[in-house]
């Protein structure tokens, strides 16, 4: 099991945002995460991805206890989030966005003068974008500012997958795009799915969901109500979970 949450728990003074949440992903498999606004969802990935510490419960990879207290104990355990804003410097290229702050560079000892490999960085650049196959970027030269919503994901994805990430987060990916677009990131997310990584998708349109995810996991005021394979169940079942909170599929523990 890549990561396995046990009874996690999270208040912020008097109100209770998740209560003993349990969420399980393997290696190579696509969860959702739904649930109406204040469900928790945000509360649970920023925990998974070391903005806040839970009050309660355990976080596990790989079978053994992970202490994910910052976010920089989350990227050491290849856990990369890709927000709804994206996190990309409009006025640079998307070679320079895919490895801001990770640049690669050249020359060794502490008073050797480096300078950024920038050969070796588009050549890796265009290596990932074909491997994910993102055909729409005209150039990795082009400044992201100009890109579409769907390129924009496309490179704050990439960027992820450069850091040999595990675990991918995405937060609602598809928010405000064209239908082509869509179909682009729907496209990313599986080739993520056949390179092992695990993707754990947050998203309000179930669409994407049924489309992409091989589980899904629901929230409801904080607390586990759903856990449906894809496959046997359906729209309106997952819907009564989130609104009601009647799991009537919920899969067997």
């Amino acid at each position: 099991m890549l990561l396995e949450l046990t009874n996690i728990s999270k208040a912020f003074g008097p109100v209770q945002a998740l209560k003993d949440v349990n969420l399980r992903i393997e290696r190579g498999e696509v969860v959702a995460l739904v649930g109406d606004n204040g469900a928790g969802k945000s509360t649970l990935i920023k925990i998974i991805s070391g903005a806040h510490r839970p009050d309660a419960g355990s976080i596990a990879m790989d079978g053994e206890v992970a202490n994910i207290r910052l976010p920089s104990d989350a990227a050491a355990r290849g856990i990369e989030t890709v927000y709804q804003d994206l996190s990309l410097c409009d006025n640079l290229d998307v070679v320079a966005n895919l490895f801001l702050g990770h640049e690669a560079t050249r020359g060794r000892g502490p008073f050797e003068l480096r300078h950024l490999s920038e050969d070796d960085m588009e050549a890796r650049a265009l290596r990932i974008l074909a491997e994910l196959k993102v055909t729409t970027l005209r150039s990795p030269r082009v400044l992201v500012g100009t890109l579409s919503g769907g390129q924009r994901q496309a490179v704050a994805i990439a960027r992820a997958v450069l850091r040999a990430a595990n675990l991918i987060i995405l937060d609602e990916p598809t928010a405000a795009l064209g239908v082509a677009q869509v179909a682009q990131v729907r496209r990313i997310i599986s080739e993520l799915r056949g390179r092992n990584s695990a993707v754990l998708l947050i998203s309000h349109n179930l669409d994407d969901v049924f489309a992409t995810a091989d589980r899904i996991y629901v929230l409801r005021l904080g607390q586990n109500v759903g856990d449906f394979d894809t496959k046997a169940t359906s729209t309106a079942e997952v819907v009564s979970a989130i609104t009601s909170g009647a799991a009537t599929s919920v899969r067997e523990k």
